[in-house]
């Protein structure tokens, strides 16, 4: 007997969650003898779920919902001893994972290849305590872009992050940070610094080439640009993936790292992670090489 359990974000999207759970649980039940829909309500439910599954021993653990439900799911399997595979149907604005995993970003054609399906290993984050399989970013852009309405997201998908993220090119405080990256010690003023662990950053897939989802490194990126030109001058870059060439950008790939403001600098700088408000500096991070399984359409059986 095989059970996987589906952890289903009912508001997620355009509430498409709550439309679309029983659809996946019809399709899943074609591989499965039991299938569990499991109906978060608050945050940090879609872990709680996850990591009881966990313990159940279940064959698969799914998620039906946007980057916070992947986000929180992944991080109720991640620390456990057994984790079984993880498939998730992408419903929300940005959907970076789901993008480099080539999951069909049309929800109605996700669920059509939950059968169509292979395996995947891919690398996952840490930062201090908190697990990632997308990004960590600081700086004014993230700010910004923490505070992008909910309904902007909605109508505009991912183009509301670049526009938010251009609007706050005009800020001009930039931070002194200190970074430590597989034992180099750089010292950098920026305003906008990134922990990618994917190419796929706010959606645009071509602003970290080097990036894979299991390579086993975390993608460091420091934007320096002193003036509001040098800024914007980076914009283009971020489309075409050039952005790592750029003499205003420090790059780096790293296995293990941190991030701390130099010392005498007061203000709290609080970190955005997978798109939701994270830990405060200083941070440690580290990538855990083929820490999970994911289900992924099998692109040699398309019908």
């Amino acid at each position: 007997m095989t059970k996987a359990v589906v952890i289903v974000n009912p508001t997620s999207g355009k509430e498409e969650g709550e439309e679309y759970g029983p659809e996946v649980k019809r399709e899943l039940e074609k591989l499965y003898s039991e299938v569990e829909l499991r109906w978060t309500e608050g945050e940090g439910d879609a872990t709680h779920f996850a990591r009881e599954a966990c313990s159940e021993e279940v064959d698969a653990i799914y998620a039906l919902g946007g980057d916070g439900t992947v986000n929180e799911c992944i991080n109720g399997i991640a620390p456990e001893d057994y984790r079984p595979p993880f498939g998730f149907i992408p419903l929300g604005t940005v959907n970076d994972l789901g993008r480099v995993l080539d999951i069909p970003m049309n929800p109605k054609k996700a669920v059509e290849k939950l059968t169509e399906r292979t395996k995947r290993v891919i690398d996952v984050g840490k930062i201090n305590d908190q697990y990632f399989v997308d990004i960590v970013a600081i700086g004014s852009i993230p700010d910004a872009v923490h505070e992008v309405p909910i309904e902007k997201k909605t109508k505009l998908g991912p183009l509301a992050y670049v526009i938010e993220g251009v609007k706050a090119i005009n800020e001009k405080e930039v931070y002194p940070f200190k970074f430590n990256v597989d034992g180099e010690k750089l010292n950098e003023d920026s305003f906008l610094v990134l922990v990618a662990l994917t190419n796929s950053v706010a959606g645009i897939t071509t602003m970290i080439p080097e990036a894979s989802v299991d390579d086993g490194y975390l993608h460091l990126v420091v934007v320096r640009g002193d003036t509001i030109a040098e800024k914007i001058n980076l914009v283009p870059k971020i489309f075409t993936g050039n952005v790592t060439d750029d003499e205003n950008v420090l790059y780096r790939k790293f296995s293990k790292g941190s991030i701390s403001l130099k010392e005498g600098y007061e203000k709290e700088i609080v970190t955005n992670v997978d798109g939701d408000e994270g830990d405060s500096l200083p941070i440690d991070l580290e990538v855990k090489k083929h820490h999970m399984t994911v289900f992924v359409p099998d692109t040699d059986n398309n019908k």
